[in-house]
């Protein structure tokens, strides 16, 4: 009999779940030392609490252990297949534990988000009189899908995907543990093989244990893994590509580049590309909202729009339903108009600030609320736009050492033609004013 009984059917994953604390593995900003629920778990005074994060991040895991570290009660559901019965039950068990043993119980409900209203509402008394304490697991951003009461009752501790260093340290644990994991059997997994099951995982420790155990069967007696029998159980490539290196490097260069030169059939290839290497699909979210303000500015306005949008429908679907997002907005971006204008003017005037330093703001520019101020000049002669013709000022608004100077000059390409024909419109009308108002000066 092993701690699992003589039932080797269980999956390598639950297996290999962590017991305390010290094996759990990741999220160090909320269980690492001194972090805010590891004290709570480390004095008993854990409290009602929402995990949100990723597949695989480790929530139920985490809800586990706070129950065996503090000797409480655990009971189980999953709002998937639950219904208010059988909280209603957990409710009278958990009073049960509480009058008849004097033990608190932990009520862990994964996917919490999938409760409706109604559900949701039938914990709220218990977990405001302490019958019981509420560790819900949310893949969804909880303040969307957690009623407000709940919430406010709740602390949301929000788990980040494992990084490779840490699925590297669950993988070496399930290699080498001699009851729970791979260490009777000695397996050879080789260096291609590890580095392509760490980044086919995708920051999940289940999805790893999974594909580990697959390739494994693969590989036959001895166990020996290589990069294809990793690939058979991942029904991935191997594709060759390092987060941290140069390849990664070489291939946002070249996705970036295809964008800006407005080659969509590039952008497509190269995104395509990262997705198979398991590169982080926020990571290019984040590096495609950047070439909508790099590259294509105000040529085309909504293109930020869309590339926060596009960021958002990843973050709401996840893959693969939600790369098709991401690749909409690679096209998008790569057949957009495009300026940099205000890239560089916006890294002329950093460059400006930083080379003038504090240059003072002109008196009618500031602000005035009190009498002193007022009297200094503070707000003098400032002339209010929208009472003036056209809402057209001509006013000093740069410090005096630039005045004049101008930071965005916008292209001919898209929308900032027409900015450019607004402005030039404008400084015409401005100019005619001076005009008119020289010759009207001459005439006094």
């Amino acid at each position: 009999m092993t701690l699992f009984g003589s039932d080797r059917d269980v999956p390598l994953a639950e297996r290999m779940r962590p017991l305390t604390l010290d094996e759990f593995v990741g999220q160090e900003s909320i269980v690492g030392p001194g972090a805010p629920l590891r004290r709570e778990i480390e004095l008993d005074q854990i409290r009602s609490c929402i995990l949100w994060g990723p597949p695989g991040t480790g929530k139920t895991t985490l809800a586990r252990i706070i129950a065996h570290a503090t000797g409480a009660a655990f009971v189980g559901m999953s709002a998937i297949s639950a219904g208010v019965k059988e909280v209603r039950d957990a409710i009278g068990q958990a009073r049960d534990n509480r009058d008849i043993d004097g033990k608190r119980t932990i009520l862990f409900l994964d996917e919490i988000h999938r409760f409706n209203k109604a559900q949701q509402d039938t914990l709220l008394p218990r977990v405001e009189d302490g019958t019981l304490v509420l560790i819900g697991a949310t893949t969804e951003n909880p303040s969307f899908e957690v009623n407000p009461a709940l919430l406010s009752r709740s602390t949301v501790y929000v788990l980040d995907s494992l990084r490779p260093e840490h699925l590297a340290i669950v993988l070496d644990r399930a290699l080498a543990d001699p009851e729970r994991g791979y260490g009777k059997r000695a397996v050879d997994l080789d260096d291609a093989a590890r580095e392509h099951l760490v980044h086919s995982a995708d920051g999940d420790a289940r999805v790893l244990l999974n594909t580990l155990e697959a390739a494994v069967a693969l590989a036959g007696e001895p166990p020996r893994v290589t990069a294809a029998l990793a690939e058979q159980a991942t029904q991935q490539r191997a594709l060759r590509y390092d987060r941290a290196g140069e390849e990664h490097y070489n291939l946002i260069s070249a996705l970036h580049k295809s964008v800006r030169d407005g080659d969509p059939d590039g952008a497509l290839y190269w995104l395509a590309r990262m997705f198979e290497a398991g590169e982080d699909p926020l990571f290019l979210a984040r590096r495609l909202i950047r070439m909508a303000v790099e590259d294509i500015g105000l040529a085309t306005p909504n293109a930020l729009t869309l590339a926060m949008a596009a960021r958002d429908a990843y973050h709401m679907l996840g893959s693969p339903e939600g790369d098709l997002a991401l690749a909409e907005l690679a096209v998008y971006l790569a057949v957009a108009p495009k300026s940099n204008r205000v890239y560089k003017a916006w890294d002329a005037a950093v460059e400006d600030a930083r080379r003038h330093g504090t240059l003072p703001v002109p008196l009618h520019l500031r602000n005035a609320p009190t009498g002193l101020m007022k009297d200094l000049g503070y707000g003098r002669e400032y002339r209010y736009a929208h009472d003036e013709e056209g809402a057209l000022v001509e006013q000093q608004h740069l410090p005096d050492r630039l005045e004049g100077q101008r930071y965005y000059e916008p292209s001919d390409r898209g929308a900032e033609a027409r900015i450019a024909a607004r402005l030039a419109e404008w400084r015409d009308s401005l100019a005619r004013r001076r005009m008119e108002d020289g010759a009207d000066d001459g005439d006094l």
